[in-house]
């Protein structure tokens, strides 16, 4: 049989194979986490149908292909029934082992039930689907064909998972842990496995998941949103330093700091404009205690003042990207700590960032 199957639908293709796996598979994809759960779902497949030898080669242009070719064609000592896994991470095998693929996958039919050949690549464009190697992979074998599971469709992606593990959350619950994990599968994966430990099956409430995520070290920078908004400029201090000795990533915390100024930005406008606020604080999923601390924010810093925060942000981005901004401090890290000390009351403000003057090699900075 040959054919293209979506990883849901490799379960249920081996479920009625009844045990009896097809010669040759090919899986292909870019996301790490559907990639991998589809060759351990191929190789515990293959371990109940007897295959208890693994072989596992690393190929690309540059390898002996014709002594691969060899070493695929030696009998078992033992006459074990062998699983030979090739992945070709760069996804050109070259043409000598586009040759070499095209011979494997036409013996595959013929070579009974002593081999089970899993053959591992990326995601291909079209031309490389197009080669003669990959369409004898196609044309002899099964291709499970992992998607790239973009953001529109990531909150129903982790529904289905949570549904796994008897667990459900209402769209805004989904759509908040899509926003933390987006781009990441196995972040995801690990954020849903976590909720299965610590709560238990049923409904999930916002609050849940957001105290889940956010325990994780990585997810600190929105702990340095919440004192932001809270205006506790000691806090402020305290986390940007705690983060920047763990080595966390700046662009991320950057990004915890410049995003939530942006949307308030855009609160701030929208009230301006005779708009209703907490309507566009619910439609940009601002709930519970965030939403109480993002309106304390917006009482508390003039309206005229977002669009300079804004800015603010803007070059702080410059300076971690090794860009000079006149006015303002060399230190990326100083000069993040007193973007987000602008949502701080003017008395609880330092007039300096811990760890550096305000003049720098760059002079004085502006606010």
């Amino acid at each position: 049989m040959s054919g293209t199957l979506r990883p849901d639908q490799l379960a249920a293709h081996l479920a009625r194979a009844g045990g009896r796996l097809e010669p040759l598979y090919t899986v292909t994809g870019d996301e790490p986490l559907l990639v991998i759960e589809a060759g351990d779902a191929l190789r515990q497949a293959a371990r109940a149908a007897g295959y208890t030898e693994r072989e596992t080669v690393v190929a690309d242009a540059r390898s002996d292909w014709n002594t691969l070719l060899a070493g695929t064609q030696s009998i078992s000592l033992f006459g074990d029934r062998r699983l030979l896994e090739l992945k070709i991470p760069t996804g050109k095998p070259g043409k000598t082992g586009g040759e070499v693929i095209a011979r494997l996958a036409a013996q595959a039919p013929t070579q009974g039930d002593d081999r089970v050949t899993v053959v591992m690549l990326p995601k291909l464009d079209r031309a490389t689907r197009s080669a003669a190697w990959f369409t004898a992979l196609a044309a002899h074998g099964t291709v499970i064909d992992v998607p790239t599971i973009e953001r529109p469709a990531l909150p129903g992606w982790i529904g289905e998972r949570l549904a796994r593990q008897r667990q459900r959350a209402a769209g805004d619950v989904l759509q908040w842990l899509a926003d933390r994990v987006e781009g990441n599968l196995l972040a995801a994966h690990q954020e849903i496995q976590k909720l299965a430990l610590l709560y238990p099956e049923g409904a999930l409430t916002l609050e849940q998941v957001q105290e889940a995520v956010m325990n994780v070290a990585r997810y600190d920078v929105f702990k340095l949103r919440d004192a932001m908004l809270a205006g506790d400029a000691r806090r402020v201090v305290r986390l940007i330093e705690g983060l920047r000795a763990e080595g966390e990533a700046l662009p991320l915390v950057l990004w915890a700091v410049g995003e939530e100024i942006r949307l308030l930005a855009r609160i701030a406008q929208a009230a301006q404009n005779g708009q209703n606020p907490a309507g566009l604080m619910r439609s940009l999923r601002f709930f519970g205690a965030h939403e109480q601390l993002a309106a304390q924010a917006l009482k508390r810093v003039a309206p005229q003042a977002w669009p300079a925060a804004v800015h603010h942000a803007h070059e702080v981005d410059k300076i971690i990207k090794g860009l000079r901004v006149p006015g303002r401090l060399a230190d990326p890290w100083h000069e993040l700590t007193r973007l987000a000390l602008r949502l701080v009351p003017p008395p609880a403000r330092f007039a300096r960032p811990p760890g550096g003057g305000a003049g720098g090699p760059e002079g004085k900075a502006h606010p």
